[in-house]
């Protein structure tokens, strides 16, 4: 679990601060996160951003329409699936607040 909660760290400080979609090191660090992570929701969350072009692409929004709708997923990922849905070009000041409370 703790290495999830810093997956998760890891994944809103790469999304707080994207322009556009992933860097070649960000993408990286997404990628072992997918291959890592014991807790499905952060893959599917890791695998999302790392897709953004510019917004999360149709997959990874239903993706994280999922997740969100999922009872079961805690409060910190539902809150960080919202924030990927919504991306779209880069953060806004608000939810950059989100990301920064995660």
């Amino acid at each position: 679990m703790a290495q999830d909660d810093g997956d998760l760290k890891t994944i809103a400080g790469i999304v707080a601060g994207m322009n556009h979609f992933p860097s070649d090191a960000e993408k990286a660090t997404l990628t072992a996160i997918v291959d890592s992570s014991e807790r499905r929701g952060v893959q599917m969350i890791a695998s999302a951003v790392l897709n953004i072009q510019h917004a999360a692409n149709a997959e990874g929004k239903e993706t994280m329409g999922q997740i969100i709708a999922f009872d079961g997923a805690p409060a910190n990922v539902k809150a960080l699936a919202e924030v990927v849905m919504g991306f779209s070009h880069m953060e806004s000041v608000a939810a950059k607040a989100t990301l920064a409370d995660l």
